[in-house]
């Protein structure tokens, strides 16, 4: 019987450098709308579900999921290893895919690629972007594994940062999981696609206004493209370093002693 793979995306609409930033529209329509339309051409998903908070703030996320047909859950706003675990209990997936609602040019493709690999070995954990980063654009991040996996941490992670990163405990504890990294040959590390600062909106507004009605499914490639041919817009966010985000939380676990 084939695994069922589903793609888990997190989005909540409290940001510290850009507060409802997975709302912010673009082309009249929110940017989480366009990453739902994207993620949704992957053609090794069997479901979608977009994983947000019981804040109030993010009822609007809610209803842009009923109003565009995507199943949403709501769960813990700190605990986001509980929140993808009872979001997978919910959707009964044996794989699941993470995916985080600041990627909004994230390709189909890219997504594909990371579960063939995943479902091709005999990892319970593949990602191309971790740790800590890997060849592809920050921006195209896919992490893939098992719901046993995801289990096993849910019931042993204890540290607080091992609770707001999902993945933490698999690549932390190499003796406890196998784990691979799918890299490119070529290293695009250096493309900021994410939307993280405003200028990263910046960039993230010109490449959907431009491509966009060209060609809806246009890929990573051809974003790198426009960016190398529009200098000054790439230059926007080019001094915007990679969000390791991971790093505040271990000093927060220090803090509280663990």
């Amino acid at each position: 019987m084939s695994k069922r793979v589903c793609a888990i995306i997190q989005a909540r609409m409290s940001s510290t450098r850009l507060p409802g930033k997975v709302l912010k529209p673009v082309r009249g329509r929110p940017l989480l709308a366009h990453m739902m339309e994207r993620v949704s051409r992957a053609h090794n998903l069997h479901e979608i579900v977009v994983a947000t908070t019981v804040s109030g703030a993010d009822a609007e996320i809610v209803g842009l999921c009923e109003k565009s047909g995507f199943a949403c859950f709501r769960g813990s706003e700190d605990d986001v290893l509980d929140r993808y675990y009872q979001a997978a209990l919910q959707m009964k997936c044996d794989v699941v895919v993470r995916l985080t609602g600041d990627c909004p040019l994230i390709d189909p493709k890219v997504i594909d690629d990371v579960i063939g690999a995943y479902l091709s070995g005999h990892y319970d954990y593949v990602a191309n972007t971790a740790p800590p980063v890997g060849t592809f654009p920050d921006g195209m991040d896919v992490e893939v594994f098992s719901f046993g996996a995801l289990e096993r941490a849910w019931r042993e992670a204890m540290k607080p940062s091992e609770r707001e990163h999902v993945t933490f405990y698999f690549w932390k504890n190499p003796q406890l999981f196998s784990t691979f990294r799918y890299d490119l040959p070529e290293d695009l590390s250096k493309y900021r696609l994410t939307v993280d600062y405003p200028q990263d909106f910046e960039v993230i507004s010109s490449v959907l206004t431009e491509l966009y009605p060209q060609n809806p499914q246009f890929s990573m490639e051809e974003v790198i493209t426009f960016l190398e041919a529009h200098p000054d817009i790439l230059a926007k966010n080019a001094h915007v370093a990679w969000n390791l985000g991971w790093q505040p939380a271990l000093e927060r676990d220090r803090q509280r002693g663990f």
